[in-house]
């Protein structure tokens, strides 16, 4: 899991089980937000074997990330 600090948010490399894998995914909530996060899948149709591959992926995405809007939503 990779972490990144943006103004006012926090992503995190994260992953969604699914039918037939796994799915890359970041995660964003706001710094000293409570509650969950929300979780925005990246690379969509790819679909991994393992939760341990598709966290590889999510990590490389989070990396190509520019940032997160006022809204929570990701911006590259």
């Amino acid at each position: 899991m990779a972490r990144r600090v943006f103004e006012g948010f926090e992503a995190v490399s994260a992953v969604v089980p699914g039918e037939g894998g796994y799915s890359a995914a970041i995660a964003v909530k706001g710094q000293g937000a409570t509650g969950a996060p929300t979780f925005h899948k990246v690379l969509p149709g790819q679909t991994f074997k393992t939760a341990s591959d598709a966290d590889d992926a999510a990590c490389a995405e989070l990396e190509r990330l520019s940032g997160v809007n006022a809204d929570g939503e990701l911006e590259w």
